[in-house]
């Protein structure tokens, strides 16, 4: 197999979304799978139909077309909120949107008459995480002035949680999304039966049993692909952290020292780095970089490997005291974090092999 490459195990993830979907199926909650750290792969997509979800999300629009172009017979929620100039496209692709803005929703109505479609659609609420949401304040205002729109149906509210602010969800922010959602009934008749309370970060308090029961929807995405609670990245119970593994190969393995000769100025990214002088050690240089990878977000399943950094094309180890000698052409193998996965599903650098079992 060539290098670099995204070896992805779509049977472990398959395992994961099991493991997660039984416990929101025990506490009556729905669950969107999200398939964008994968970019929509669809063996992955497939693996969380199998393993039993209600729909399938992503934040790309492009990614819900591929998904519709393979024939899968399940709805597809889009995660970003739209731009009003692809409207048309996500009537066309998504069955459901998230939304937080007025103009968006009448350009999403307008598209939905043209194609004699009714598209469904969930408005934001910011609780206060600071990223996408209609500010309490003004949500009856915008639930009043969209409700009568043709082509669209407000299908409930939503929120999300620890994406930017890394505020956790809690049975105060949860207990207000639903005192927010009756309040809303009263005022506009609205039924807003689906409350989707946020994403991953809900699962710690969703298995505690505080988790409001009203709130009936969640997105679920680093919990089932990676196995992780991303409240703190510890491995999320009944779930593995093997599904998606990156190799790269050595193209020099040379002695060197800890710290750089000479006058020292920014690096490539403008960025002035910090080094340890740990003296002479071996080290070697990868075919990845950090136009394919986050760096930083790797952990390399050798333990006596050490990540040093790396440049556009370059992932630069300490491979000092690495468990076997490495020499030139040797793969290494490491666990990606979040947004290092994302970067590797993006990257078309990467060649992406799918790896039953």
């Amino acid at each position: 197999m060539k290098t670099p490459r995204l070896e992805i195990y779509p049977d472990r993830i398959k395992y994961n979304a099991e493991s997660v979907i039984k416990l929101c199926k025990s506490k009556n909650v729905s669950v969107a799978c999200v398939t964008k750290v994968t970019s929509a792969h669809i063996d992955v997509a497939d693996a969380m139909i199998r393993a039993g979800a209600d729909m399938l999300a992503d934040s790309r629009v492009e990614n819900l077309f591929n998904l519709r172009k393979a024939g899968l017979k399940i709805p597809l929620l889009l995660l970003r909120l739209p731009t009003p100039s692809e409207a048309y496209d996500v009537v066309r692709t998504a069955d459901i949107s998230l939304n937080s803005s007025l103009v968006t929703l009448k350009a999403l109505s307008s598209a939905a008459t043209l194609q004699r479609l009714k598209h469904k659609v969930i408005i934001m609420v910011d609780v206060g995480d600071l990223r996408e949401g209609v500010w309490p304040d003004h949500l009856i205002e915008i639930l009043k002035d969209a409700k009568d729109l043709p082509g669209i149906e407000i299908i409930g509210l939503g929120c999300n949680l620890a994406c930017y602010g890394g505020v956790i969800p809690s049975v105060q922010n949860m207990t207000r999304l639903v005192e927010l959602r009756n309040m809303c009934r009263a005022e506009t008749g609205l039924a807003l039966e689906t409350l989707s309370g946020g994403n991953s970060s809900g699962l710690p308090l969703l298995a505690s049993g505080n988790m409001p029961r009203e709130i009936n929807h969640f997105r679920i995405g680093e919990a089932i692909i990676l196995g992780r609670n991303v409240i703190d990245r510890s491995p999320w119970q009944g779930t593995r952290q093997d599904t998606c593994i990156g190799v790269a190969e050595a193209i020099e393995v040379e002695k060197k020292t800890s710290i750089p000769i000479g006058e020292r100025g920014q690096d490539a990214f403008g960025e002035t780095q910090e080094f340890i002088d740990r003296g002479i050690r071996k080290r070697a240089i990868c075919n990845i970089g950090r136009q394919d990878v986050v760096v930083d977000g790797i952990t390399p399943y050798d333990p006596g490997i050490i990540v040093l950094g790396g440049s556009s094309d370059h992932l630069i180890l300490d491979v000092e005291k690495s468990e076997k000698p490495l020499q030139v052409g040797d793969e290494i193998s490491f666990f990606p974090g979040y947004g290092a996965l994302l970067a590797l599903s993006t990257s078309s650098y990467v060649h992406k092999y799918v790896i039953r079992g």
